[in-house]
């Protein structure tokens, strides 16, 4: 779909083979490393990712950091917090404040493409009928306030998941 200079895509796929200026990992705070995407993104990426996020050596709930992203086909890894899905209203609010955490950063990094997966809809447990809709709502709203990306892609892990989106995105 194409927003303001923008395409905004979905796709079902591995967003570490992704090429894209930068992609989003969904960390966790500590910035130490886990499992899904995190865990894919750093043995993909190799050490100095994790190198990179010592040095940093944290990021709070619904904010995003950046580095360079070692052997993945990307300039930058933005590393963006999700929050632990508990139900409470707060976690709607943290969920699009991590999207657009990582928007902005990839706007300071001179980027004209970012991927990211579904934040928070893996280990943290956000069902994804309700990610999906602040996920698409959030780079929409992005995309129409004049950004200089060019291409923002959702990489989704299953065809049920890329189906959630694409409802979503009916819904623009």
């Amino acid at each position: 779909m194409r927003i303001g200079r923008a395409d905004l895509v979905l796709v079902r796929g591995d967003i570490t083979k992704i090429a894209a200026d930068a992609i989003v990992n969904a960390a966790n705070s500590a910035l130490l490393g886990g499992g899904g995407v995190d865990g894919a993104i750093h043995r993909a990426g190799g050490p100095s990712i994790m190198a990179e996020c010592r040095t940093i050596g944290g990021c709070p709930t619904g904010s995003a950091v950046a580095t360079g992203a070692g052997a993945l086909p990307a300039r930058h890894v933005i590393h963006a917090v999700a929050p632990i899905y508990r139900g409470a209203a707060s976690d709607a609010l943290l969920l699009r404040s991590a999207y657009e955490a990582s928007l902005t950063l990839a706007h300071s990094l001179r980027a004209s493409s970012i991927s990211f997966p579904s934040l928070g809809t893996g280990a943290y447990g956000y069902p994804i009928r309700q990610a999906a809709p602040i996920a698409i709502g959030a780079a929409v709203v992005h995309l129409r306030r004049g950004s200089d990306l060019e291409r923002v892609t959702f990489v989704l892990f299953s065809e049920a998941d890329l189906a959630v989106y694409e409802e979503a995105l009916t819904r623009v």
